[in-house]
């Protein structure tokens, strides 16, 4: 895809902010800045973690945004609300579908409701009886935090004694923790741009589930495969329930639909992630480049979607 740069004006690259996800946001900024200055567009990169950010986008006249911001303050609506306050494009999600996608249990709610396949889960608070979640949900459960990514503050438990652990990590990233039924499986994401499915991953890892260190960290056991090993059939099922998960938010423009495939077959939707990683470990990158699309045109396909 050929897209003319000049158009854009100036660019302002949204990255760091002050999540639990700052670290990743700070490296996918830098490389969406370096892709766009690449390709001669007028960009700046603006770290929000630092001052004000309504200050830094009213002192400079900016056309577009780009949001390379990951967690809260930046991937749940805030940020998005702001921008459309100041009249200024950004990319990705508008206000809505960046906030009910990352708050995963309400995400979990409107899928049930369309009879969408996810694994049930329950809602975790001081007074709540985990032996009744058991009882509910069986074992092994996974318990998260229902507004973080990068599987920040998750645990699996194997028991009722560990889910009163497991719960105290998450309430750590937020007020709001759910238990979920533990898929056992195969997982595999599908990235999502211009509302068109990418070539799907499949990912694994010999750690307990695909969490931070194996995204981040793990350099040589982390498996990315693509192609997936999916049958044809199979992997076009799997893009076009993703796709529908991801516009069943309201999420746009681009972003990543996580998945599990128990032993049987049956697919299960595990969350929608509105502004995913764009570092050298990321995953839509990686799926862009088995559809032929290389990083710098895969950045600016996602600005065309402002």
């Amino acid at each position: 895809m050929t897209v003319n740069t000049t158009h854009w004006g100036k660019v302002a690259v949204l990255m760091g902010g002050t999540s639990a996800e700052r670290d990743v946001s700070l490296k996918s900024g830098r490389a969406v800045l370096t892709a766009l200055l690449n390709q001669e567009v007028d960009a700046i990169g603006i770290d929000t973690g630092v001052g004000s950010l309504l200050e830094k986008l009213t002192e400079n006249s900016y056309d577009h945004v780009f949001i390379a911001l990951h967690g809260r303050g930046g991937e749940d609506g805030t940020v998005q609300g702001l921008l459309e306050q100041l009249g200024l494009p950004y990319t990705g999600s508008g206000v809505l579908g960046s906030a009910l996608a990352m708050d995963k249990y309400r995400t979990k709610l409107v899928w049930e409701g369309l009879g969408l396949p996810t694994p049930p889960c329950v809602l975790l608070t001081e007074k709540t009886d985990f032996n009744n979640v058991v009882t509910k949900l069986g074992l092994p459960l996974m318990v998260k935090p229902a507004s973080e990514g990068s599987s920040v503050g998750m645990s699996k438990v194997n028991d009722v004694v560990e889910i009163q652990q497991a719960y105290e990590l998450a309430k750590q990233f937020d007020q709001v923790v759910i238990a979920e039924k533990y898929i056992s499986g195969v997982e595999y994401t599908a990235s999502i741009v211009q509302n068109q499915s990418l070539p799907i991953i499949r990912l694994e890892t010999p750690r307990v589930f695909y969490d931070y260190e194996a995204k981040y960290s793990d350099n040589t056991q982390t498996r990315y495969i693509c192609p997936s090993g999916l049958a044809p059939d199979q992997e076009t099922t799997l893009q076009q329930l993703a796709l529908q998960a991801f516009l069943a938010v309201g999420a746009t423009g681009w972003g990543r639909v996580d998945l599990m495939c128990d032993a049987t077959g049956q697919a299960w939707l595990l969350e929608v992630n509105t502004v995913p990683g764009m570092t050298d470990h990321s995953l839509v990158p990686m799926a862009a480049k088995a559809a032929g699309i290389d990083f710098d045109n895969l950045v600016l396909q996602i600005l065309a979607s402002t």
